[in-house]
């Protein structure tokens, strides 16, 4: 936390008047923990103790406009400051999943049984905004130390179900391990009443923060706890595949090299976190398509046999059409860039594939990871960067070409309006045939002269089969 942050100021500047009044003013949370392990934050959250409910709001009214985020929580801010500022509470589960709880404002309950709300003993941590003395009850600088996630109370962190995945999510983020006995306790709890947003949150931080979101799914797993929301990957665990083209193993594994390769590409994608959804979906065919045939292990169409399982996987977790759509058309084409370029195949064909898919750049990202994800015990990451230059380069080209071509002037209806005729059901398939030579690189003028010459055969020929009376 910078010192010259405006809300860093404001904070002390509440922190000051909260102690004027006998009271003191504590950060919280992430920024805390961030701080020590040398991270940046930008959510700063504070804690006030020692002063009644209606002393704060004076305080707070005296520095700008109050504002309101969560009454019932206690949660309070100021406007044009990015500032979470809360009071000490308890809280009781009355429901199934992260949905409800009795939530009790308690301005004296004391720093300790404060702290024993939060998560993890990280997440525990309070530091003191005008004296910079931390509190620490629970042991979360020496659990940073050895990088371990452990939990707080087994009381409070049974009753949050979300806290099974925020385990997951801040191991990979950062680097950790969960303890053993937080992966007990959070093995026998019931994922299965949460919001499919709230599971979709914690995964987006994963895919997204961490430099290895495999680490999420392989604590999932340790946790016993794929089965609820990732049932189509849990499925990928034991699926044996081709050791000629898979030397790192199973389907599982392959799928979590691929996502960690994925993760190293993310920031060059048009849309990172659909990117890194479709390299996490990208082979879950192989579960229902995987056989041996004479000895050799195949999976046939498994990038159209995923089709039905991606989606019932999204679907589950978020209703973003875009997003499904976008992971859908990149888990079926995710094969075809290395496959035609091993081929040797004709331009026609990258240009074709280039114009199936909706986001042809991410697309080559896609493939490059896939291609990455093969890498055996033997194999380096460099060596195989270095084995992919020619194919990355061939792909490339192809879509260099590909771009210039879309620039060009085409052929649209109106064009064909303008030419003399009239919108009927031969327009779409001669705007077809005259896109057909917009890949191949012709002009405008001479895919108007396809589609009109296509139009009049069509017409023709409509008119030579009608029965003569």
């Amino acid at each position: 936390m910078s010192p010259d942050d405006k809300n860093v100021q404001m904070a002390r500047r509440v922190a000051e008047a909260v102690a004027d009044a006998g009271g003191r003013t504590y950060y919280v949370g992430g920024c805390v923990r961030d701080g020590l392990l040398g991270r940046d934050n930008k959510d700063i959250d504070i804690e006030v103790h020692g002063i009644p409910v209606q002393t704060l709001e004076c305080i707070l009214d005296s520095l700008g406009e109050r504002l309101t985020m969560g009454a019932s929580f206690g949660v309070m801010g100021l406007r044009h400051y990015e500032l979470d500022i809360a009071m000490p509470r308890s809280e009781t589960a009355t429901g199934r999943g992260h949905k409800d709880f009795d939530v009790f404002v308690d301005p004296f309950l004391g720093a300790e049984k404060a702290a024993r709300r939060r998560d993890f003993t990280m997440n525990a941590l309070m530091q003191d905004v005008l004296t910079g003395e931390i509190l620490d009850f629970f042991g979360g600088r020496e659990d940073m130390r050895r990088g371990l996630l452990r939990h707080v109370n087994n009381e409070s962190f049974g009753e949050d179900p979300l806290r099974v995945l925020r385990a997951a999510q801040f191991a990979a983020r950062f680097g950790f391990t969960v303890a053993d006995e937080t992966r007990a306790l959070s093995a026998g709890m019931d994922l299965s009443a949460l919001p499919g947003e709230r599971v979709m949150g914690e995964l987006e931080k994963a895919l997204l923060k961490s430099d290895k979101p495999s680490v999420f799914f392989e604590e999932m797993r340790k946790m016993r706890q794929l089965s609820v929301w990732f049932p189509e990957l849990e499925a990928l665990i034991g699926v044996d595949q081709n050791p000629r083209f898979h030397p790192e193993g199973d389907a599982w594994i392959h799928t979590m090299q691929v996502l960690d390769e994925a993760a190293a590409l993310r920031n060059e994608a048009k849309e990172p976190l659909w990117f890194m959804l479709s390299a996490l979906c990208h082979d879950l065919g192989k579960a229902v398509t995987t056989e041996e045939k004479n000895g050799v292990l195949h999976a046939y169409g498994h990038e159209k046999a995923g089709q039905p399982l991606t989606e019932r996987f999204l679907r589950r977790l978020t209703n973003e059409t875009k997003l499904i759509e976008y992971a859908l058309n990149m888990t079926y084409l995710h094969m075809k860039p290395n496959m035609l370029t091993g081929d040797g195949s004709k331009t026609k064909s990258f240009m074709r594939m280039y114009d199936e898919a909706l986001c042809p750049e991410d697309l080559l990202l896609l493939a490059k990871a896939d291609y990455l994800g093969c890498r055996g015990a033997q194999d380096t990451r460099e060596a195989m960067l270095a084995a992919y230059a020619l194919t990355e380069s061939r792909l490339r080209e192809m879509l260099t070409l590909y771009t210039e071509r879309m620039s060009g002037p085409y052929l649209m209806g109106r064009d064909l309006v303008e030419a003399g005729l009239r919108p009927g059901p031969l327009f779409a398939q001669a705007l077809t045939c005259a896109h057909d030579l917009r890949l191949a690189g012709r002009p405008k003028h001479e895919q108007l002269k396809a589609a009109l010459t296509f139009i009049r055969k069509q017409e023709k020929e409509q008119k030579d089969a009608k029965p003569k009376a």
